[in-house]
């Protein structure tokens, strides 16, 4: 059964001939119908429920949005990916947009050829193939088109270099995975290809704190950081001043530093003119902490003035923290608070959220600092990684397992709740003491750990079996 994507106005005769063969409000497996409401998290949910088989329906999309109600380009995108890894998905529509019902089918792989547009990253869609694809029927071979490197979305090269073996530890035979970038594409008009490939597995293998680095020295044994600056129809010269910037940062730090340009030019190069980084740090208990950061344009002229105490910004959004600390807060977490008068709140949000950077020396400062934070948080993922690390292990043996985690991010908390949803599985959070002077009984050499103390997360695994596994 082919997946069947509609827009429709009212209940016509497919509808309800749809409805009558899985069951009013329920699934394709006679689980009721999940609800939800909002564009938030729209993602994640959609993979538990590809996963699990679940159906879902997501009610009140963007409909406060007088510019562009309903469902975005990208998340249309997204469903249409869905579409090409499964086989017997049903995407029902509503006319506005703002309603949609996600039927799941069987996790098929194959090869799979994708435009991911440019509205968002390729790496928007490569998180979710990273998972999907080890429950498919067959080897996954995903070709995607799009933007390599945005600052939205996680870029593909810490894909590569720190998601790609976070995986392979809860996979047996770890490396089989592979991602090439083919072409680069910057934004804002892409033009970039990479190559995912991945093999399907039958189950999980029970992975723990100790297996994943979260030991004492995680966060702060740092051995080795490495790095790539790429650079797309612009001069070599400003990759080479971004590694030569935060090299000297990170000497600082740590004398193991090695970051080296890759130039792309032709049609290796995309469609737009960029530049950026992407740094990795290895820990002496193998914990990857990775960032990134990319040049882009500014969206508005606003952002190139300089921005003083009580200057008036004509319509013009500053973030959500943008306002005075007695103006009334946003209810939404996406929703951006339009500020009239500059504050100082207001332009530290603006400043961390600009990339227009005046140097390639300020890019490669910025990116180096981004690394450093991440290592200061310590755990034993960084923060791109921690909501893969957390859905692994819900999907893994029914046996307890442990995360260990500098702090949660706000993506993570929900993904907590949509696991406990479709998965049953309950996470336990302790909060652990910070550590400053352990001395190891075998070597009497000092273990560091965090020195803010860190999250002990703790579940048993759902047992999840691929089924769909030749």
């Amino acid at each position: 059964m082919t997946a069947l994507l509609q827009a429709t106005k009212g209940p016509t005769s497919a509808n309800k001939k749809a409805k009558t063969a899985a069951g009013v409000g329920t699934s394709n497996g006679g689980l009721p119908v999940l609800r939800f409401e909002g564009h938030l998290h729209f993602r994640q949910r959609l993979l538990l429920a590809t996963l699990t088989g679940r159906g879902v329906r997501i009610d009140k999309i963007r409909e406060n949005d007088d510019t562009h109600p309903g469902l975005a380009d990208y998340e249309v995108s997204f469903l249409r990916l869905l579409e090409k890894v499964t086989n017997g998905s049903v995407v029902q529509i509503s006319y506005t947009g703002t309603s949609v019902e996600y039927r799941p089918g069987v996790i098929t792989g194959g090869r799979v050829a994708h435009d991911c547009g440019t509205t968002r990253g390729i790496g928007y869609y490569l998180e979710v193939l990273v998972v999907v694809g080890l429950f498919g029927k067959a080897r996954l071979h995903a070709t995607l088109t799009g933007v390599t490197n945005a600052n939205s979305d996680v870029g593909v090269d810490v894909v590569r270099t720190a998601v790609l073996p976070l995986v392979a530890r809860f996979v047996d035979g770890a490396g089989d995975a592979k991602l090439r970038v083919v072409r680069r594409g910057a934004v804002p008009l892409g033009g970039g290809v990479v190559e995912f490939e991945t093999a399907a597995v039958r189950r999980l293998r029970a992975v723990g704190v100790d297996a994943l680095g979260g030991g004492a020295a995680a966060g702060l044994g740092v051995r080795r950081i490495r790095g790539i600056a790429y650079a797309t129809r612009v001069s070599p010269q400003l990759a080479n001043r971004v590694v030569a910037s935060a090299r000297a940062l990170l000497t600082r730090y740590i004398p193991d530093v090695f970051l080296y340009a890759d130039v792309y030019r032709g049609q290796e190069a995309g469609l737009s003119p960029g530049y950026g980084l992407s740094l990795v740090a290895e820990t002496t208990s193998n914990v990857l902490y990775s960032a990134e950061c990319d040049y882009q344009r500014p969206k508005n002229s606003v952002l190139t003035l300089n921005l003083k105490e009580g200057d008036d910004i004509p319509d013009f959004s500053l973030g959500q923290n943008a306002l005075d600390n007695d103006a009334p807060e946003t209810t939404s977490a996406s929703s951006a608070a339009t500020a009239t008068t500059a504050t100082q709140d207001g332009i530290l949000a603006h400043l961390q959220n600009d990339y227009s950077f005046p140097t390639p020396e300020d890019l490669g400062i910025r990116a180096a600092r981004l690394l450093l934070t991440e290592i200061r948080k310590g755990g034993s993922v960084d923060s791109v990684s921690q909501w893969l690390a957390i859905l692994l292990l819900a999907l893994g043996p029914e046996d307890v397992a442990k995360l260990r985690l500098g702090s949660l991010t706000p993506f993570s908390v929900q993904l907590l709740r949509d696991i406990k949803t479709f998965l049953g599985v309950v996470f336990k959070i302790t909060q652990e003491q910070p550590v400053d002077d352990n001395i190891d009984e075998e070597t009497g050499r000092t273990k560091l750990s965090s020195l803010k103390g860190g999250i002990i997360l703790t579940c048993v695994g759902c047992g999840y079996v691929n089924v769909n596994k030749n």
